[in-house]
Formats: structure tokens, C-alpha cells, sequence
């Protein structure tokens, strides 16, 4: 009887853990389409920029588009919880601490600011959920 307890209770806690990882993971996925959306629309910017003449825009405006990519593939795998959701959050961090980076050299620019202090909210949630996930 005792064996029956515990083992009902080492199942209900696993559910419960289970529960919140699904819950952190959909979270995640939340920022990472949230970035996404943001580095797509900084694209359109630093690409009509560099059309225009700008063309120190033009890397930016490739890195904003991978990244966007990049985000747009973590938060599928995390929205569906794949085994393969917590190597795409170290890429994702990654990816997004360099398109943070290159928008952050257009200080002046508010859009680039902008999709820079996302991809840096974005990367900081991908390293947490990421040690999350390697717990679990």
C-alpha cells in the first residue's frame, strides 16, 4: 500500500513538472516569435536603407533576416516541444546576441535599438529555457 502512495506521488509530481516545462517552453516560443517578427520588420527597414544608398545597412539587414529565421525555427521546436528545442535555444541565443550586436552599431536609429533590446530579451530567454530543458 505504502509502494502505492509513493509511486502516485512520484507520478503526480513528474506530471507537474512535466506541466510547467510545457509552460516555460511555450513561453520561450512566445519571445522567440516576438523577436522574429521584429528582426523581419528591422530587415524591410536596413534593407530599404541600403537600397536608398545606406549601405553600411546592408550586413545588418542580412543579419536580421537569418536571425529572424533563426528565432522562427526555435519557437516551432519549443512550441511543440521537440527533443531538438534545447540545441536551437544555444543557437538562438547566439544568433540573436549577434543581431543585437549589429544593430546596436546605429545607436541613433530607434528601429534598429529596438530589434536590438529584443534580440538581447530573446537571447537572456533562450540560455534560461535552454538550462531547463538540459535539467528535464
Amino acid at each position: 500500500m505504502m509502494f502505492m502512495l509513493v509511486m502516485t506521488a512520484a507520478a503526480l509530481q513528474s506530471t507537474k513538472e512535466a506541466g510547467e516545462h510545457t509552460h516555460d517552453l511555450a513561453r520561450c516560443a512566445a519571445i522567440c516569435s516576438e523577436c522574429q517578427v521584429e528582426c523581419d520588420t528591422c530587415f524591410k527597414h536596413c534593407h530599404s536603407l541600403a537600397s536608398k544608398g545606406k549601405t553600411e545597412h546592408a550586413d545588418c539587414a542580412q543579419m536580421c533576416v537569418d536571425c529572424a529565421e533563426c528565432c522562427k525555427t526555435c519557437a516551432s521546436l519549443c512550441a511543440r516541444e521537440s527533443m531538438l528545442a534545447g540545441p536551437m535555444l544555444g543557437c538562438c541565443a547566439t544568433c540573436c546576441d549577434l543581431c543585437a550586436k549589429s544593430c546596436e552599431k546605429f545607436p541613433q536609429d530607434e528601429h534598429m535599438a529596438q530589434c536590438a533590446k529584443t534580440c538581447r530579451a530573446c537571447a537572456k530567454a533562450c540560455r534560461e529555457h535552454s538550462k531547463l530543458v538540459a535539467e528535464n
